[in-house]
């Protein structure tokens, strides 16, 4: 058997990197995946970074605590929508009494403002633009019954709609009071109200509930963080890794053991495994620290200062659609990397090229923060089907309660093409890259590569 590489188990020469099997082996796929499985798995780097990385998942799943501290001094502006000055002043003087006097405690600012904005038909994209926080449009019919249409921003949940219900059946009583003291006869009739979401998360049109409103988000901010982290992470673990071995002479044995898309597929996986175990180390914190939330909030900011964090917004739908989307978002993001990594030969060259790989992932992590507001623009919409982009933005959208299923099946789709695609063109340069060992291979080689995958 003299001339012929070691089989599978054979002994190795001391000192030099145990060679998988036969070229061509299916087996060496998962030989390779068990090295880099183990050698991640037992580096000191490893058991660090999972630690640093827990802490960042707990302050993450923290901030929401942050923002309500910050925020327990500031105050909502409701605009009040009618022609009428004397349902304008009934309005104003009701609502500030109900909402003020539920809001907590009364040595601070009042929680809500009224404010009078007149007849406007831009009222609805002022609320969704932030102007204000909410508006309540009064108007009276021919017979006499007032109608109210409230609309929502992202800060005021359905239980505040609720008590705005009540605020204006006691209007219409007052006015049906004020009409008969003027010799009126009419009965009374009951007002209408519609409720219409402007801006921020809803369900069929209605707004969440401030507390489901304030779980969902707290969810979409812990998952797009841990997603966006761990993928950009274990990414360039993929793109060291291969740079490691071909500054070493580890890359000559295993390409001569081992097909290209092998290597690929074995490093691929060896590294998501690892990532999968830290991966669950981190997530295990955070979520503790999502279940105690409301009673740590509840004794820092003291008895008003309840998040009404609600894990029930995790749902088993949610759950699957993230761990869908981390599991192809990391295939797409480490084929990319691993071929990155065959282009250099050093560590710093691979820095170079860290920074345009990351602002990839940049973008869709951003825009995903944006769509956590509940807010959805036709470029969310459209970016959410983007590959790179729908594990960041499509699930942060699921969070809120603003995706059809159709979109979300389209963005799976869309992912999976991308990653065959992508896992076609990345295995032909990486092929090019480690082929052309000792070289930094041009862009002609690379395209040729492309074009012409070296056998």
């Amino acid at each position: 058997m003299s001339g012929q590489p070691p089989m599978v188990g054979q002994p190795h020469t001391v000192g030099e990197p145990p060679i998988v099997g036969q070229r061509g082996s299916p087996a060496n796929t998962w030989l390779v995946a068990r090295r880099e499985f183990v050698e991640r798995v037992r580096s000191r780097l490893f058991g660090v970074s999972t630690l640093l990385l827990a802490t960042l998942a707990v302050a993450v799943a923290l901030t929401p605590l942050l923002v309500r501290a910050m925020d327990r001094g500031t105050t909502s502006t409701i605009a009040i929508v009618t022609t009428d000055d004397g349902l304008a002043s009934r309005t104003i003087s009701i609502l500030g009494g109900i909402l003020n006097a539920t809001s907590g405690d009364t040595s601070r600012p009042p929680a809500y403002a009224f404010v009078r904005a007149g007849e406007s038909p831009t009222i609805g994209d002022d609320v969704a633009g932030g102007r204000y926080d909410a508006a309540l449009e009064a108007r009276r019919d021919a017979t006499g019954r007032l109608g109210f249409t409230f609309l929502t921003g992202p800060s005021i949940g359905a239980d505040r709609a609720q008590l705005v219900g009540v605020g204006t059946l006691t209007v219409a009583i007052l006015d049906w009071t004020e009409q008969n003291n003027h010799g009126a006869t009419q009965p009374f009739l009951m007002p209408t109200l519609d409720l219409v979401a402007a801006a921020g998360p809803q369900a069929a049109g209605q707004p969440f509930g401030a507390a489901e409103f304030a779980s969902r988000r707290v969810v979409g901010v812990v998952f797009v963080v841990l997603i966006f982290i761990t993928l950009v992470i274990y990414g360039m673990w993929v793109a060291a890794g291969v740079v490691a071995e071909k500054s070493s002479r580890v890359m000559e044995l295993l390409i001569s053991a081992a097909s290209p898309a092998q290597l690929v597929i074995g490093k691929v996986v060896g590294i998501g495994l690892a990532g999968l175990v830290q991966y669950v180390g981190i997530v295990v914190p955070a979520f503790v620290t999502l279940l105690l939330e409301d009673r740590i909030a509840g004794a820092v900011l003291g008895t008003t200062g309840s998040l009404g964090v609600n894990l029930e917004v995790v749902t088993p739908g949610l759950l699957a659609a993230y761990g869908g989307f981390w599991i192809l978002g990391f295939v797409l993001y480490s084929l990319i990397y691993a071929a990155a990594g065959s282009l250099v030969s050093r560590a710093e060259d691979l820095q170079v090229l860290a920074l345009p790989l990351s602002l990839v992932a940049i973008a869709g992590y951003l825009i995903a923060v944006t769509a956590l507001s509940g807010g959805l623009s036709t470029f969310v919409r459209v970016a959410s089907l983007v590959p790179f982009w729908s594990p960041f933005i499509m699930l942060t959208r699921m969070t809120v309660g603003r995706t059809e299923p159709w979109e979300v099946a389209a963005a799976f789709s869309f992912l999976v093409a991308a990653i065959l695609v992508v896992g076609v063109i990345a295995v032909r340069v990486y092929s090019a890259g480690v082929l052309l060992y000792g070289q930094r291979p041009g862009l002609r080689a690379i395209v040729g590569a492309v074009v012409h995958p070296p056998v």
